[in-house]
């Protein structure tokens, strides 16, 4: 049976274990020092389960649970286990803790499912260490290069490839990672990340789609000249230029209202950085999502272009560095459709909703069925401290996720 208390001492735990201190919020960046504390705590809890665990060459996490019948397509589940910088302690985590408290709850019951389980612990799902988001599950689904690992690097210079040699990983066995065994579903559990079912008072959401972002980094080249000594008609300044293509950024996702776009200008670093100087370097980080992948490229390209025209209107050299472009993933209807006949079974008060966040589930919609579901998140709050979500909440997505997953491993079943 599902165990609210237990979830609630393992949510306890995995704080004490990634919070630096009360009021800052969750620290657990990708292969650093505390996200790799949880891993192995969550590590610990699968082996606890009755899990088999081994890890791939990109250092995800893959816990099987025997079926009756080993050669039926496996049920996949799970969800990440790392942080943005000072963010909360329920992103990813509470996906994760849910998949292994199904495995514990059946592993306690004594129940048998006629197909394997598997449960995945994805690494590096989120942007903010490298730029670039789901590098986990990308992984996994052989979309990570080996020309990826050695782009991609953080604020310090490290290349992914250079983070997965630290933690002893195996980078030059990349391709290793790729799943290719048949699957019959995948599901992930995840909070909102939004408004929209505390607004409407919905105990569960039902996600549609999910969309995917484009990112790309904007370098302009200015020139660092003092702030007193350089008249205004000789200024090659990176950080004006930076401003406006900030605002053109949303000013194109605005024009986008059906399918609808978002655009954001999350990173702004400037050089030499200092009151007296004008700026001269300068790099901004764009992020534009959408549930279309059409409506999301043209976005994309109208920025690009505008980018290249401002840069240009000021003499300033620009390169634009693309770090990458999701595919959105939409979600069966057969799927949404059996998720709604669960939550009105047992009397749960449900909605359906595109997903505006981009999750690991997404790079598995074009392999096997995928399921998503979400709870309320408080005021809509995430990457926050005060990110949060009602225990009852969680304790319910945990035994809906079980039912799922019990009913998908069956070997007569079918999504219909």
């Amino acid at each position: 049976m599902i165990s609210a208390s237990r979830l609630e001492e393992r949510l306890a735990h995995i704080r004490s274990l990634t919070a630096p201190n009360s009021g800052a919020g969750i620290m657990r960046l990708a292969f650093t020092d505390s996200d790799w504390a949880c891993r192995a705590y969550l590590l610990s809890l699968m082996k606890d389960a009755g899990l088999s665990c081994r890890e791939d060459a990109f250092g995800n996490i893959i816990a099987r649970r025997a079926g009756r019948r080993e050669d039926l397509p496996a049920v996949m589940f799970g969800s990440h286990g790392d942080s943005v910088p000072h963010g909360g302690n329920f992103d990813g985590i509470v996906g994760i803790l849910s998949a292994i408290e199904v495995a514990k709850s059946l592993e306690e019951d004594g129940v048998e499912t006629d197909a394997p389980l598997e449960i995945v612990l994805f690494m590096c799902e989120e942007s903010s260490r490298f730029g670039a988001a789901t590098l986990g599950s990308r992984a996994m689904r052989g979309k990570l290069t080996q020309e990826d690992l050695t782009r991609l690097k953080d604020r310090d210079g490290v290349t992914l490839r250079e983070a997965l040699l630290s933690r002893h990983l195996h980078p030059e066995a990349l391709a290793s990672a790729r799943y290719d065994k048949p699957l019959k579903a995948f599901f992930e559990v995840h909070i909102e990340q939004g408004r929209v079912l505390e607004s409407m008072k919905k105990d569960i959401g039902i996600v549609t789609g999910i969309a995917a972002p484009t990112r790309m980094r904007i370098h302009l080249h200015g020139r660092a000249d003092h702030s007193g000594a350089t008249p205004m008609n000789l200024r090659a300044d990176g950080l004006c230029a930076a401003a406006e293509i900030i605002l053109a950024v949303e000013r194109e996702a605005r024009s986008h209202v059906e399918p609808p776009v978002v655009g954001t200008v999350g990173t702004v670093d400037v050089e030499p950085g200092a009151m007296n100087v004008i700026p001269g370097e300068v790099t901004i980080g764009v992020d534009i999502r959408s549930i279309s992948a059409e409506a999301k490229a043209a976005a994309a390209a109208h920025i690009e272009d505008f980018a290249r025209q401002a840069a240009a209107a000021r003499h300033i050299p620009l390169t634009i560095e693309h770090l990458g472009c999701g595919t959105p993933a939409p979600i069966s209807r057969e799927m949404v459709s059996f998720l709604a006949g669960l939550c009105e079974k047992d009397g749960i008060s449900c909605m359906t909703l595109p997903s505006g966040a981009g999750h690991d589930a997404m790079h598995w919609a074009d392999y096997t069925q995928v399921g998503m579901l979400f709870i309320p998140c408080k005021d809509g709050i995430s990457h926050n401290p005060r990110e949060s979500a009602e225990l009852t909440d969680i304790g319910r997505v945990a035994k809906l996720l079980e039912q799922a997953v019990r009913q998908a491993a069956r070997a007569d079943f079918r999504f219909s």
